[in-house]
């Protein structure tokens, strides 16, 4: 789609830093560079006013990407690129059929429920669960990573969903400063919310993390 829309060598384009490496490579392909811009601390998607900080005489395009089910803010993301003369590409997530969608917010809501000293994903905008995403506060990776293998331990099937972000990756180095990438990078985990968990896995789930979570609640 770069390509087809002209943008090649000389061109920069915004993407995000929070996620797969595939969207920056699929810019250098094309032959421009990739430009990083910070994520909104909800949706863990593009944010608008660090996108319009990041454009320069030689932006050509931004690529949006939509996060673990919940959406961008495509329509003040279309604004900007309109006021700046950018193409907007969007790349989203394989969509689940909607019964499977609706038990995913069904165990997501008794998650959202139960949980204690772990802060939950915000629901809003349809939110679709494609993972569920919650934060361990702390003192960066030490504690998530802590977290996440304590949970393993007692057989809970958990992830961290970005290891490390693309501009850190040695192809990729950039000295720029994207905080909330950063901070998103080291508090997040993927708990299980698949459709086909039974209530006493969901119950497991809860047990678990909220034996570990209760230590975290003065992070808060």
């Amino acid at each position: 789609m770069l390509r087809a829309a002209g943008v090649g060598v000389g061109d920069e384009v915004i993407v995000p830093a929070f996620g797969n490496v595939e969207v920056a490579e699929a810019v250098t392909l094309a032959g421009a560079l990739p430009v990083f811009a910070d994520i909104d601390p909800v949706t863990y998607c593009l944010d608008v006013t660090a996108v319009e900080a990041a454009v320069t005489a030689r932006s050509a395009a931004v690529v949006v990407v939509h996060r673990f089910g919940r959406w961008a803010g495509i329509r003040q993301l279309r604004e900007l690129g309109q006021r700046h003369g950018l193409l907007v590409l969007e790349q989203g997530e394989s969509e689940a059929p909607y019964d499977e969608i609706a038990q995913r917010r069904q165990r997501a809501a008794y998650l959202d429920a139960k949980l204690r000293g772990v802060r939950t994903p915000d629901g809003g905008d349809g939110h679709t669960y494609q993972q569920y995403v919650v934060r361990v506060p702390g003192n960066g990776r030490p504690d998530r990573d802590a977290f996440a293998r304590a949970l393993r331990g007692k057989g809970v099937d958990c992830r961290v969903p970005v290891k490390t972000p693309v501009h850190r990756l040695p192809e990729f180095r950039r000295c720029v400063s994207l905080p909330q990438t950063e901070t998103a990078a080291d508090e997040t985990l993927a708990l299980p919310v698949d459709a086909s968990l039974t209530k006493r896995e969901m119950q497991r789930i809860v047990s678990a993390c909220n034996a570990l979570g209760g230590l975290l609640q003065a992070a808060f």
